[in-house]
């Protein structure tokens, strides 16, 4: 079942068959050089219950991004709650398998991502949030129309750059 289709992409649901696919990205240390480690198997398999528990209890989660004209599964992209500074706020999260970056893809899907939120749920602001040193995430959350509002140190991660952008923004760029 697919959620939402661009020009060159379609995200859907993950599946347990998406396993190997996404353990792939998410155990690569280069993607993974943002987060404290690449994750193992087992890390694997818990993002994958987490983004099914999120579908149960929220409607929405992180999405298999696959490419329309092959089918081939190349990341993830959608909508969690995530504690951004001691608050629980609507992210739009993304990653894309290194052999694809530098394409576009991420941006595209986040657009999609955004327009799907805006028109699905009652979110009056979506975010994106990522470690400051990660350019490649906050250029792909400022090509989804987010603007910088917030540098925080996370006590973890370090420094920490919030993006976001208000309902009334996205109706401004729909014009």
């Amino acid at each position: 079942m697919t959620i939402l289709e661009t020009e060159r992409l379609a995200l859907r649901p993950y599946t347990q068959d998406d396993f190997d696919a996404l353990y792939e990205i998410l155990s690569d240390p280069e993607t993974m050089k943002h987060y404290p480690k690449p994750y193992d198997a087992k890390g694997t398999q818990r993002w994958l219950d987490w983004n099914f528990a999120n579908y149960r209890d929220c409607g929405f989660g992180l999405w298999a991004v696959v490419l329309r004209e092959t089918g081939e599964f190349i990341g993830d992209c959608g909508i969690t709650m995530q504690n951004i500074d001691g608050e629980q706020l609507p992210e739009i999260g993304y990653h894309i398998h290194k052999k694809h970056w530098r394409r576009g893809y991420g941006s595209e899907a986040a657009r999609a991502v955004r327009d799907w939120a805006f028109e699905h749920t009652p979110y009056n602001c979506l975010y994106s949030y990522m470690t400051s040193s990660n350019t490649a995430s906050w250029s792909t959350a400022a090509s989804a129309g987010m603007t910088r509002v917030k540098e925080f140190d996370d006590g973890h991660y370090g420094s920490m750059y919030v993006y976001r952008i208000t309902r009334e923004e996205w109706k401004q760029l729909k014009k």
